[in-house]
């Protein structure tokens, strides 16, 4: 990395005393779904902090809100955590951290409940039981879901309302945060951290001095030209953590989603890997169902050797992409099952009852 950025310690030159001041216990940075459940957390464990969540732009801003398949967790009774576990790990190619891993399955069905508890409406049959679907990498129907494909919306409205109702939790939205203010260490190196400089438009800098601050500022999929992430998306909570002197770990390990619809000129719409759940293929230009070529799992394999899949195959037919066909679902299952992307695709004048999708990893 270039000398400057170890040079520049902050984004802008200021003096925090000509500056307005706001105090706070609790500093969260972002609004998706990791920024709302720390600040509930917060409030939560000491009834008397207050927190305040600056937020980039909107709730609908977020990662979390565009998420559309849903949360994989065990909570059907023929599941179990150890095939979770089993699965996840494979799924990680020896990359994962074990202990992570079982925290987060082993945890994850009291979440969710928290969730269904907090407001959060999951998809559920004619009996009130919970619907399931299944996604690549997972050898059981475990991922649970709201109106088919809009998951992530359900669930950023559910926190935001929680944290809107929360009289001791204040969301400041559109307020950019710079950088984070830290105190001197020794060798020059940053100390404690003890807020942030944030830009509102409306008000200008602020400091917003915090006794804790969370950094939950989401990724940097802007990065690449391919990318369905919001604009907003730009790894500024990364960036800032690098010039306060944070340690930052797997920066290599950027998700890239296998299925997303192509349509030259248009912008990146995501497509749920829970179609390719309910039994769609993927076709190379000449109908070719290509993927059980490349694993045995076909297009339930893990995500990333989906997206090489496809880049290979798109490569040995020469054509700038591949096409979903989710015919073999059914076209009004499929109609039902995912409302929100059979809505896409109308917008597009594609019928996905006469010709596959298009996609493209992103």
């Amino acid at each position: 990395m270039h000398a400057v950025f170890d040079e520049r310690r902050y984004l802008i030159p200021f003096r925090a005393t000509l500056l307005p001041q706001i105090f706070t216990d609790v500093l969260v940075v972002g609004a998706g779904v990791a920024g709302t459940c720390a600040a509930l957390s917060a409030v939560r464990h000491d009834e008397n902090a207050e927190v305040i969540i600056a937020a980039k732009g909107q709730v609908k801003d977020s990662n979390t809100y565009w998420a559309q398949g849903g949360i994989a967790a065990v909570l059907d009774d023929d599941d179990t955590t150890s095939s979770h576990i089993e699965d996840t790990l494979v799924a990680g190619a020896g990359l994962c951290d074990e202990q992570i891993v079982r925290t987060v399955v082993e945890d994850g069905p009291a979440r969710v409940r928290e969730l269904i508890t907090a407001g959060t409406r999951l998809d559920r049959d004619e009996l009130g039981e919970l619907k399931f679907g299944r996604e690549g990498g997972h050898s059981h129907f475990r991922i649970v879901h709201t109106d088919g494909d809009a998951t992530g919306k359900s669930l950023a409205t559910t926190l935001n309302d929680q944290v809107r109702a929360h009289e001791r939790i204040r969301l400041f939205e559109d307020c950019f945060v710079l950088d984070l203010i830290t105190t001197p260490g020794p060798d020059g190196v940053a100390g404690e951290c003890v807020g942030a400089i944030t830009h509102p438009p409306k008000y200008g800098l602020q400091v917003i001095w915090a006794r804790a601050t969370i950094l939950a500022a989401g990724g940097c999929g802007q990065v690449y030209r391919e990318s369905t992430n919001p604009s907003v998306s730009s790894g500024d909570g990364i960036a800032m953590a690098y010039r306060a002197g944070a340690a930052l770990q797997d920066m290599a390990f950027v998700q890239f989603h296998p299925t997303t619809l192509y349509v030259a000129g248009a912008s990146r719409s995501l497509i749920t890997e829970a179609v390719r759940g309910e039994g769609a293929v993927l076709v190379d230009k000449a109908g070719h169902r290509f993927m059980p070529d490349y694993d045995e799992r076909a297009e339930l394999a893990p995500r990333d050797i989906v997206a090489r899949g496809m880049l290979k195959q798109m490569a040995k037919t020469d054509h700038s992409h591949v096409y979903l066909d989710v015919r073999p679902i059914g076209i009004d299952k499929f109609n039902e099952r995912f409302p929100g992307l059979a809505h896409l695709l109308k917008q597009f004048d594609i019928d996905p009852a006469e010709s596959p999708i298009p996609g493209h990893p992103s």
